[in-house]
């Protein structure tokens, strides 16, 4: 399955999130690490889903980059 994540910059690491599976949660030191660590979050979340019973929700978000002109004031 392909998930969107969020990352975020903190002011001493890197965190990220997966809107489609709530309280699947991140950090990292670097962006590279946290990519990595939120894949294995997924994977464990998953999983633990699976164990419980619960169904594990299809991907449905998705994400983009949009530029926006802003008038210096």
């Amino acid at each position: 399955m392909r998930y969107t994540i969020v990352i975020e910059k903190a002011s001493n690491n890197y965190a990220a999130y997966v809107p489609d599976l709530p309280g699947c949660i991140a950090t990292g030191s670097t962006e590279k690490k946290v990519i990595s660590k939120i894949r294995e979050a997924i994977t464990l979340h998953i999983e633990s889903l699976r164990e419980h019973g619960e169904p594990v929700p299809r991907p449905q978000c998705s994400a983009t980059v949009l530029d926006v002109a802003v008038a210096e004031g």
